[in-house]
């Protein structure tokens, strides 16, 4: 093995992952797109809820809650206040759950 690739291996305790991003930062939603016009009331529904699950799946992910016994509705819908959205329905705060596991 070469010198050089004996120096860009990271060390077993080195970070390869990027700085942690804090949640006190303000929430600035990405540019937001029209959705396709002539599906179903149901369609928009779901995928609004996904949308959210996902939001609130990854600000847990970093503020340190990795499994989904740790995320429950409570400490979803206080996730949710801190990004400045609407409180997570049952089924939103089973979503995340599911995106956790």
């Amino acid at each position: 093995m070469s010198v050089a690739a004996l120096r860009n291996k990271p060390s077993p305790t080195q970070s390869t992952a990027r700085r942690p991003v804090p949640l006190d930062s303000p929430y600035t939603p990405a540019a937001k797109r029209p959705l396709p016009a002539g599906q179903p009331r149901e369609w928009y529904v779901t995928h609004n809820r996904r949308l959210k699950a996902m939001r609130l799946a990854i600000a847990l992910l970093d503020s340190g809650v990795y499994l989904p016994a740790q995320a429950r509705d409570e400490a979803i819908r206080d996730t949710a206040a801190r990004l400045g959205v609407h409180p997570p329905s049952t089924t939103t705060c089973r979503m995340v759950r599911a995106l956790l596991h």
